[in-house]
């Protein structure tokens, strides 16, 4: 046993120790948590994953670790672990909002910040009764669906606005979000669809937990490693064999925009 586990681990730390080769326009991180036994204690830790889709359209799994994910110098040192292995030419980060996160971001990899529009609007709705939380979403909403990033942004305020008498609290949410949430309104159109939220991750994410759930508590880090890293393996090697995830004009595009026009791109 102890020599299958030995092998695992090889297999797993050359896997997420690799160099990474070219540019990442489009990083998502996800964060599981975990039961870790801990001196003599169960605790919850962090499991983030990174994945990112290079300048070939292709998306691979970028990065592994366990951590407490709401501290600044966590996530800095992360993505300067991915740094140091040639991640660069980042240009959008999709994630949930944790603490230093953020910050993070912009000073270690100088990009912007989506964030996930999907946990947004649950944090959103929790400001609102149950009787009014279909209506209040549907209208939220309106903005997305504009066609370009202004006028997105100005439905945003309207929202805002509209809401500001019967609920104060949700409209200063929104007015605070507004740079966070419609930052994927700047990408063409199509593109959207895949950076307003961590949903691509969440067919990985539903796979952690199942396999995770079944071990209940882990015994140290180095286990969640070992378990969750193998099945990033596994999934990085069947993502290789499938069609890209974004097409190679869209990525050509957004890694060298001198060469285009960007306004038409919005617009489209």
């Amino acid at each position: 046993m102890s020599r299958l586990c030995e092998d695992i681990d090889e297999r797993v730390n050359a896997f997420l120790k690799r160099p990474l080769e070219g540019d990442w326009p489009f990083v998502w991180l996800n964060a599981t948590y975990i039961k870790v036994r801990q001196s003599g204690r169960i605790v919850s830790v962090a499991a983030i994953v990174s994945v990112g889709v290079n300048d070939k359209g292709v998306r691979e799994v970028l990065g592994l670790c366990t951590g407490i994910s709401e501290a600044e110098t966590f996530w800095s040192e992360f993505l300067r672990s991915l740094t140091r292995r040639g991640l660069r030419g980042v240009k959008l980060v999709i994630s949930d909002a944790h603490e230093g996160l953020k910050a993070s971001i912009s000073k270690v990899l100088g990009a912007t910040w989506q964030r996930c529009r999907v946990h947004f609007m649950r944090n959103a709705l929790a400001h609102v009764g149950k009787a009014r939380q279909a209506v209040v979403a549907s209208y939220i909403r309106t903005a997305f669906a504009e066609i370009d990033e202004a006028g997105a942004r100005r439905q945003w305020r309207k929202v805002a606005d509209q809401l500001r008498t019967k609920a104060p609290k949700l409209a200063g949410l929104i007015d605070n979000a507004e740079d966070d949430v419609l930052a994927h309104m700047a990408w063409p159109k199509e593109l959207r669809v895949k950076l307003h939220s961590t949903n691509p991750l969440e067919r990985l994410n539903k796979e952690i937990k199942r396999r995770t759930n079944v071990v209940g508590i882990f015994p140290n880090d180095a286990a969640v490693i070992r378990l969750v890293g193998a099945l990033m393996l596994e999934q990085n090697d069947e993502w290789a064999v499938t069609r890209r995830y974004m097409t190679l004009e869209r990525i050509e595009e957004v890694c060298h925009p001198d060469d285009i026009n960007p306004l038409p791109l919005a617009a489209e």
